[in-house]
């Protein structure tokens, strides 16, 4: 999966807390999104003033206003799709949950961060598991069927 068709795939499935997703639709779509804010934030901070060490300016306020409301809008959509990700790898999906709780520690939160990324950077399990059939489209030859 490229990177416009996970992009794609992120919106057309904004709602969805079932089935599987790969890891580069997950890796992808993290990608876009750092990408996104951290370009949208260096031109609000540089747009807005806070670069020549003054206050912000209403352009400034705007673009960190609409970068708000674009953070907020991808809130759920990214919770979907942390909990695909895990049922990708047959865990549940409220292990996302503990990760999300476990990083308001401090030095907790830091090191659920690392095993999250290394978790998630994990393939997939091969074949159908109890969350769904394999996203990379995995043979499954029936034998026990």
């Amino acid at each position: 999966m490229g990177f416009g068709e996970a992009v794609r795939t992120f919106f057309q499935r904004y709602t969805d807390f079932q089935g599987r997703s790969r890891r580069s639709e997950y890796w992808w779509v993290v990608l876009a999104v750092a990408l996104f804010f951290g370009v949208g934030g260096g031109l609000a901070a540089v747009l807005g003033g806070i670069s020549g060490g003054g206050d912000l300016n209403p352009i400034g306020m705007l673009l960190f206003g609409i970068l708000a409301l674009a953070y907020l809008a991808i809130i759920i959509p990214m919770i979907a799709l942390g909990v695909r990700r895990f049922h990708d790898l047959n865990q549940t999906g409220w292990l996302l949950l503990v990760f999300i709780l476990l990083s308001a520690i401090p030095l907790v939160g830091l090191l659920a961060s690392i095993g999250q990324i290394v978790w998630f950077a994990m393939p997939g399990t091969t074949g159908p598991n109890k969350y769904g059939a394999d996203p990379k489209g995995g043979h499954d030859v029936g034998v026990f069927s």
